[in-house]
Formats: C-alpha cells, structure tokens, sequence
C-alpha cells in the first residue's frame, strides 16, 4: 500500500471512531511473551487460547462444580448491527476487548459493561465490493503491549491504542484484485503480529502467512503454504521441495493452502507452528492431475518465529481431495508417553484424526479416529502417513465419504485440561457424497469470486443414528474416548476448562452448559436464547471470578446450513446479539430473546416467473450468492431469507442493493460487475425458489 492510501484508509477509520474514553485505561500488566506464556497469570485473558499453550485451561477456582449452580447473568451488552459472533474477548486489567461484525472492536469495563470506546474500521465503505465471502466472521483479534490488532474482512491489518481505541497504523495484506478474505484473530508474539487468510474456494487463490512488525505495520517475513509457478523461481528451499511433490500445472489453480485459523508460538521451544488448508480446487486429479502429496496442504508445519523459515512439518491428509484442512486450534502440553516425558503438540484437524506430534522434531507420536472415518482404515505409525481405502478419491463413481467438508472437527475451540489430562472436542458426525461426473476435468478453470470446487458434491447424512454431533474428552495419550455428551445439531461452540474441572460450552440451540469435566455430568444449563457459536473465557477482578462470551449464531453454517440449520429460527435480525458475562453473583435480568423465527416465502401474484432465466439463475446464485444466502436461497441465518424479501419483486430496489450498494453498510456487498441479465436471472430463480417452497 502506498502512502497515500494509507493515509485515506487512516483518515477515513478515524473519522469514524466513537465514544473514544476521555480517561486512560490502566496498564500495569505488560501483555508480551512472558505474561502471555505465563499459566498462572489468572485474572486476564491476553490471547486467543489465554495461553501461549492454547489450552483454554484456567487456573481460576471460584466457581467449582458445588457452586456452579449459583452462576447467573451480572452483566450484559447488546451488540448493534451484527450478525455472526464467533470470536474470543480479551480481558487486561479490567477491559474486555472484543470484534463484533464488520469488523467493529469494542472495550468495556468487564466488571459492569459500560463502554470505553469503540473503532470502526469501516468494512463496507472502504471495501464493499471485497465482502464476497467470509461471512463477515472474525475469530478474535491480539494485544501486544499497549497495542490492539485487528484483521479486517477486506484484509487490512490495523494497529490501535488499546487505552482509546486511536489508530495508529494499518497496513494491506491482500492483494484486492483476489478472491481473499481475513477471518482469523491475528497471533503477537516476539513483537510481531501474524496473518493468514482464506479464499480457496472462491478463486485460483495461493496460500500464505505473513508476520509484520508490531509497532511499524512493516512485513518481517512471509511464508508461502505451497509453491507458484516453477518458470518465476521459487521463494526458498521449502517451496522447491513442496514442489516436487506436485504434478501439471497446479500454479494455473492456485494450489490454496489458504491459513486462515490454527496457529501457535512455542515461547518454550521458539517455534511457531501453522495449521495449513485444503487444496485449491478440492479435486485433485484437477490441480494435481499425476498424483502427489501436494505439500504443504493440510499440514502442521513449524517456522522459525524471527524468519520464517521452514523448520519441519506432518502432513495430515497427503494429497488431499475432500476439502480437509488443518486450521484447528494447535494445542500444546507436556506428555508422558511411556515413561517419558514429551513435549507435544495435539490436534484434532477435519479428517478425523487426532494427533499426537512431538514438537521438538515433528515425529508422529500416534493419531486415532475420534469419529466416523470411512477414507482411510487407520494411521501407519512407522510412515507417518494413513493408510487409504480403495475408491475414497472418487475415481470412477461418487462414493460416500465420512467426514464430510464440515470435518469432524471444524475451527470451534479444543481446550485442554492438565490436571485431568483430557482433550474436549466439538464433533461433528456427518458424511457427503464426492464425485466429479460431469466436470472437465482438463478444461477446468476458475474465476476469482466465483464459487466452484472441481467436485460434485451433496449431503451424505448423518454418520450415527443417535445424534449428528457430540461432546468429546479425549485421552491424547490412550488414544481414546473417555466420555461424550451427544448434541442434537452439529455447530455447536468452543471449549472452557477450569482448575476446578469444570468444562463449558455452548451449543447451537443457545444453551450455555457446564459440565463436570472427569465425566461429562451435566451440572448447569442456561437458555440464552440464541445459538452460540463463540467459546466462553473467564476472568477474575477484585476477587470476583466471571465467565463471559459473545452470544450470536454465526459461521460457515449459518450460511450454507440449509434447512436443518435455518430450522432452528436464528433467522437474519430476528434476535438479538449480545456479549454476556455471569458471575456467582450477578442479578442482572436479561431481556428474553424474540422467539425462534422460521421465514416464510412471501407470496406474489404479479411476478411472473421464467423459468428459463431462473435455471440461468440458479447457476448464477449458487456461484455468487448462495456463499451468504445459502444453497437454493435458503438462508440459515447470517443473511436475509431473499425468499421471505420483497426486494426481489421490484427490478430498481434489487439493483439498488446488489449492484449499487445500498446496504453495504450491513454486510452486503457490491456486486457492480453484473449485467441486466444477470441480474434478472437472479431475481426470477429468488421468486421460483420461493415459489417452490409455498407450493409444498
């Protein structure tokens, strides 16, 4: 970005600061490497994890598995304008920080909810034509010092002064003529600040990581996730090697790898470990039509924090086809395996496996099913590598693949409890169908922005006939299960375990539990009202122990989730979204949530559909729209119903909105490279979706 730009974007963002406090926070915690690593720092949250670790495993003791009972509301802060809250506050002397939709930061005094200040980096004015995908999520955002980093939606990286919310500087990390996206929370350490991204579905998009000085906004260093162009030369040795285990012209199709969640600094070991996606497109015999492992994909891979070069990695799913990745939370703790005592790393990534790595060389210490798993028999210890069934890659007919692209695991947080030596895992129990019948497989090309996998890919159901999803502790040193909670829908939130063993999490039908974590009792349940989809955090002030989090159904889900997830009401603005916060204490009474609201198609007598240019539509929709407004426009949440809308029936209101940005200032993007037709097509196969629906 050049100067002048950086000078609009920083003007434009700090015109639209408010309630910025006229008094100066207290600083008497150093937020670096030290405090972040340190365990028994108990009465902050300074990262993502709390930890260095990324346990999410609290010291603190005053709500115990007797008392949890007691655990009601002591403060709550309704959101404005958002939508999917999947993010982790942060909590620093007394401050909780948060990032709404938009991209919007917020900090509140964590002890009553009264705001601080706020910054809006002005998401849908600076970049309305880039919120094409991403479902306007963000996982969280990092404190370094006094500074606070935010990732935007458009791919801007923004430092601010933690004390008043004022920007101090914002850099591009992105380039804005690709399909890319930011969704993670960015990771300081060592004084820098990481970033990856996503796009692999969405064009012929490379993946890479890059770490930026934390007081400048300068790039320290980049990590490329798989290799370009072999003519352009390579960046460094692990590119050229990553090369030779890919075949064709994979460059043409991006190779994706795309890091969008999933990484860890060892302050212990001084590495910095990366959890890597999947391919770009999914099919391989596209992207790598001879075969291959395809490196780094759907990797652990481990870089030198000062200058990230390649240390070592593990490849999860060599050559992988299914849209596996690795952006799960990287998990570490010290082992004893054996005898011996290990320093290991444990992830449990999409495929179905959970992994036990030593950290210190990347040797696989061992790696078991944890759900359904039907594309491989087991893991080969001795090569590191799985041993695959005949026809999972879909050679000659679909086949039914367990798990599906959702995995078996997706981004909701593991945590990690030392003293009962448990893993926690949302899992997911569900399959889809792969094949590729139908598509050019030699001819295939891609455009930036446009949804298109390379697979022919639909619904397989569920994998158990007792419930599409569960609660899992884990014992990542038997390789098995302890206990498990079945769940009765399948994006359910992140994990909390405390010194008390304590475990919390909520769930998609916005039931906030505890559970006792030895053995999955269930000790406490709390209605909020609305599905959860951010994990909770717990702090201490003054001596008085509080669990908090961000309420507000969100993610890939509540895009794409179709019918199922639609049917649980959490439709586009029916309910409010809030960060609450409970204490032993609290007395505080939440106002009670709208209730679940199901759209319903609006009739129309005077539109007329054609279905010609509504199968024209159709094709148009699922390769544009349907990213936010779901397959076959049944919206799960994140967006409106354009089923249920009555924009659709009026050609000017619809171009206002998609091609002229009228509510980009909520989300919606621009879409100003659509011609009349185009639009028209949209419009008449919103009207026989919706048309189809009330027919039934």
């Amino acid at each position: 970005m050049n100067k002048q730009e950086n000078f609009v974007i920083l003007s434009f963002a700090t015109l639209f600061l408010s309630t910025v406090a006229t008094v100066t926070l207290a600083q008497s915690t150093v937020v670096n490497d030290e405090a972040i690593a340190n365990s028994d720092q108990s009465g902050n949250w300074l990262a993502y994890g709390r930890t260095h670790s990324e346990q999410r495993f609290s010291p603190l003791n005053q709500i115990t598995r007797e008392n949890v009972t007691n655990l009601q509301p002591d403060w709550y802060f309704p959101v404005p304008n958002s939508r999917s809250l999947v993010s982790t506050p942060l909590v620093v002397d007394g401050v909780i920080y948060f990032i709404a939709s938009l991209n919007v930061v917020r900090a509140l005094d964590a002890t009553s909810g009264e705001e601080i200040w706020s910054f809006n980096p002005q998401v849908g004015q600076v970049a309305p034509e880039r919120m094409r995908a991403g479902w306007d999520n963000s996982r969280g955002i990092s404190i370094w010092e006094n500074k606070l980093f935010v990732a935007t939606w458009d791919g801007r990286l923004i430092s601010l002064d933690r004390t008043n919310g004022e920007q101090l500087w914002s850099t591009q990390t992105i380039d804005p003529e690709l399909a890319m996206y930011v969704t993670g929370a960015p990771k300081a350490f060592k004084g820098k600040v990481l970033v990856g991204n996503g796009g692999t579905e969405n064009g012929p998009n490379r993946g890479y990581v890059t770490a930026y000085d934390a007081n400048t906004g300068e790039q320290a260093w980049r990590f490329w996730i798989v290799p370009g162009n072999p003519a352009d030369g390579f960046e460094d040795e692990a590119m050229e090697m990553a090369a030779e285990t890919w075949t064709g012209e994979w460059w043409r199709h991006g190779g994706g790898g795309n890091s969008w969640h999933g990484w860890t600094y060892d302050a212990e070991l001084n590495q910095l470990y990366i959890g890597t996606g999947n391919g770009s497109p999914w099919n391989r015999k596209i992207r790598s039509p001879d075969g291959g492992d395809n490196l780094f994909l759907d990797s652990i891979v481990a870089l030198d924090p000062d200058s990230g070069e390649y240390l070592w990695h593990h490849q999860n799913t060599p050559g992988e086809t299914w849209d596996y990745n690795s952006n799960m939370d990287i998990v570490l703790a010290d082992l004893v395996i054996d005898g011996e005592t290990i320093k290991a790393l444990m992830q449990a990534p999409k495929n179905g496996f959970f992994y036990v790595i030593n950290r210190e060389n990347g040797e696989l210490l061992s790696a078991e099913k944890i759900t359904e798993v039907t594309w491989a028999s087991h893991y080969d210890i001795e090569t590191a590598r799985p041993v695959e069934l005949p026809g999972v890659r879909y050679e000659t007919e679909a086949i039914r693949i367990s798990p599906g692209p959702i995995g078996a695991h997706s981004w909701h947080a593991m945590s990690f409890n030392p003293n009962t030596g448990l893993a926690y895992i949302p899992s997911i129990h569900s399959s889809t169908i792969y094949g590729d019948q139908g598509i050019d497989l030699e001819g295939f090309e891609r455009e930036q922005w446009r949804l298109n996998t390379g697979v022919n890919s639909m619904p397989g159901g569920n994998t158990r006939d007792d419930a599409p999803a569960s609660l899992q502790a884990w014992d990542p040193i038997r390789q098995e299960q302890v206990w498990e909670v079945l769940a009765d829908s399948n994006w359910n939130a992140g994990t909390l375990t405390t010194a008390t063993n304590l475990l919390f999490q909520g769930r998609a039908d916005g039931h906030l539990l505890a559970y006792d974590a030895e053995t999955g009792e269930e000790l406490w349940d709390y209605d909020l009202g609305l599905g959860i989809s951010a994990p909770p955090i717990t702090y201490q002030i003054d001596g008085k122990q509080y669990l908090a989090l961000l309420v507000g159904w969100g993610g890939s889900m509540a895009a794409l989730g179709g019918s199922a997830a639609a049917e649980q009401g959490w439709s586009y603005g029916a309910q409010e979204r809030r960060l609450v916060a409970f204490s032993l204490e609290g007395t505080a009474v939440l106002p009670r949530q709208p209730p679940p609201l199901i759209p319903q198609p609006l009739p129309s007598s005077d539109f007329i559909v054609n279905f010609d240019l509504a199968e024209q539509g159709g094709q148009e929709f699922n390769g544009t729209c349907s990213m936010c407004h779901g397959g076959g426009a049944i919206a799960a949440g994140i967006a409106p119903d354009l089923r249920a809308s009555g924009i659709p029936l009026s050609r000017e209101a619809f171009e206002n909105v998609v091609r002229n940005g009228a509510l980009s200032d909520n989300g919606m993007p621009i879409y100003k490279d659509l011609n009349d037709e185009q639009l028209e097509s949209l419009r008449h196969y919103i009207r026989a979706q919706a048309e189809a629906a009330l027919a039934q």
